[in-house]
């Protein structure tokens, strides 16, 4: 039993100073088996806390259903056996390139702000949720000090009575530790995403007197934080492995301690997006209006932990920072993760064509004017293939997928006619008729809410002139420790807004945003074949457009992108190449 409170200057735990030094440890990335052993790494680099995301897409599959939302329970009891506090950040939204940033596809009325129908979908879920945190809480001798009001809100929106119904609705749902916001150190994101009465944190990943310097011109009391020291940073699909000097950021984490700070290292240990639900994120400058860039499989983060669970040479460093901060000597690490001996090879001795995989697995088959897409078809991750004939004979015309917002590979009568995406959506070559086209759309992560629909999405418009198209979608599968989809935010959602000073060597930190599905030129009346959780989506149809897509089981990493620079992963040797 304690008490945790925020003082003028100092976090307080049974009114003596504290400081907080914490590292994010997703439990939904990370197998349960392995909890253990990655709680003990955190200890031993020299941390008294550990902070976590809850991912509500990965737990709602559908609305009113629920999946393993103990989970979360069961890794905040393993936290307290390892002798750490934590921090809990249930979003609703919580971008952590994660796919659609939490939110659930199914989810209805405008996300991130005070609509009524987006709220009531909220306190149900958070009905459900809470009470795994509630029962942990500091003051009932559990580990949990704080729980975060949404996520860097600041770099979205400033609908201050959306934030101050969440805050409320936590507050009645039993949780008494403190409550914080965290956000960018910039003006905008500090008057747009914080609460009076609340504790603001900001995030960054260096120059750490300055960020505290704007946040002092806006709370000029209360224990300074940075909720996220951005150690490392993620990767994309088609780029190279982004990393930090160790060094580097040893200093920077070394200045915010000097600052007299609390501190959350981000990430401490990535670990896996599972099963297909890394996110992606979107460049192009304050208005995130850029290239779509897919989040892959691994998230190790360039972490002072590695996605092994092996400490790297940035652990020792901060290691060697944190000492001093210690009550005593640090413990030892826990023994390493066993590894093989050696080499070992694996013959590959059979494969299964894409098709019969979505004939087993794929949903009914569904016929529409227009391509409908992945959340009309109920897919939140994975593959759906559209189809369509167009009549003939006719002449070579040009074929476009317009608005198309993932990938998709195009074959014509069989054969493999291309790779468009969102920003080529042109086959080379034009399309003859009698001819049968197909079009294989991935889903490659969402991350804003804003009419990102995904997969394809079609010209009403045109459609009573054009065939009719059929579709059929398989969703990704589920993997160990549940993984949720990560979405941007939503229309009312950029994503983290994180970076606000890029780290040296780094690209500025770009907004999540979701997909939409893409609109073909087909825009045909379609027929889509699809079922619900994990199976394929197919659209077939004379004259129809098909689409089929599969759930997937891919992990992260593997699936955001898609192929690396347009090389489809819709192959049979990942099974990612299935989920979206």
């Amino acid at each position: 039993m304690g008490e945790f409170t925020v003082g003028d200057e100092d976090f307080l735990l049974d009114g003596r100073p504290v400081r907080l030094l914490s590292g994010a440890l997703h439990y939904f990335r990370v197998h349960e088996a392995q909890w253990g052993h990655r709680l003990a790494m955190l200890r031993a680099m020299g941390l008294n806390c550990v902070e976590t995301y809850v991912p509500w897409n990965l737990h709602a599959p559908r609305p009113g259903v629920y999946e393993d939302v103990a989970a979360l329970g069961r890794f905040l009891d393993a936290a307290r056996e390892a002798g750490l506090w934590a921090i809990v950040r249930p979003g609703p939204y919580i971008c952590a390139e994660w796919e659609n940033g939490g939110l659930p596809h199914w989810l209805a009325g405008r996300a991130r702000t005070s609509d009524a129908v987006y709220l009531r979908q909220v306190e149900q879920w958070f009905g459900r949720l809470l009470p795994e945190v509630v029962s942990r809480q500091v003051d009932g001798g559990g580990p949990v000090l704080m729980v975060q009001v949404e996520n860097e809100y600041g770099s979205y929106g400033s609908d201050a009575e959306y934030l101050r119904w969440l805050a409320r609705t936590i507050r009645e749902a039993g949780v008494t530790v403190p409550l914080f916001t965290s956000d960018g150190p910039e003006d905008h994101m500090l008057t747009g995403g914080s609460l009076p009465g609340v504790l603001a944190t900001v995030n960054f990943g260096s120059q750490a007197r300055e960020a505290f310097a704007t946040l002092r011109r806006h709370r000029a009391e209360g224990p300074l934080m940075c909720m996220e020291f951005w150690c490392g940073w993620f990767d994309h699909w088609g780029a190279d492995h982004v990393v930090r000097d160790p060094a580097d950021a040893a200093a920077a984490l070394r200045e915010i301690l000097e600052c007299g700070a609390s501190v959350n290292l981000y990430m401490a240990h990535g670990g896996t997006s599972f099963a297909g639900w890394a996110g992606a994120n979107r460049g192009g400058g304050d208005l995130h209006d850029g290239v779509l860039e897919p989040d892959v499989t691994s998230y190790d983060y360039d972490a002072p932990i590695d996605e092994f669970g092996h400490p790297t040479e940035k652990f020792w460093r901060f290691r060697e920072v944190l000492a001093p901060y210690a009550d005593g000597p640090l413990p030892e690490l826990p023994p390493l993760p066993p590894q093989l001996a050696v080499a070992a090879e694996v013959e590959l001795a059979g494969w299964a064509p894409l098709a019969d995989v979505l004939e087993a697995r794929g949903g009914p088959v569904v016929a529409s004017p227009v391509p409908p897409t992945f959340e009309e078809l109920d897919v939140d991750r994975g593959l759906v293939r559209y189809e369509v004939t167009v009549p003939g004979p006719r002449q070579p015309y040009p074929f476009r997928a317009r608005g198309l917002r993932d990938l998709a590979v195009v074959y014509v009568d069989g054969e493999r006619a291309g790779v468009l995406t969102e920003e080529d959506e042109r086959l080379k070559e034009p399309v003859a008729g009698h001819a049968r086209v197909e079009l294989w759309v991935e889903s490659r992560g969402a991350g804003q809410l804003r009419a990102a629909h995904r997969g394809v999405q079609g010209d009403h418009r045109r459609a009573a002139a054009r065939p009719a198209v059929s579709a059929r979608g398989t969703r990704a599968g589920a993997a160990p420790g549940r993984a949720g989809r990560r979405r941007g935010r939503t229309a009312a959602g950029a994503s983290r807004g994180r970076r606000t000073r890029p780290l040296p060597g780094h690209p500025r930190r770009a907004r999540c945003r979701g997909r939409a599905a893409g609109a073909a030129g087909l825009d045909p009346r379609l027929r889509v074949d699809q079922r619900l959780r994990p199976r394929p989506v197919l659209v077939r149809g004379p004259p129809a457009v098909a689409v089929r897509a599969r759930p997937g089981t891919a992990g992260r990493g593997e699936r955001r992108v898609g192929p690396r620079a347009g090389a489809g992963r819709f192959g049979a040797v990942r099974p990612q190449a299935m989920t979206s």
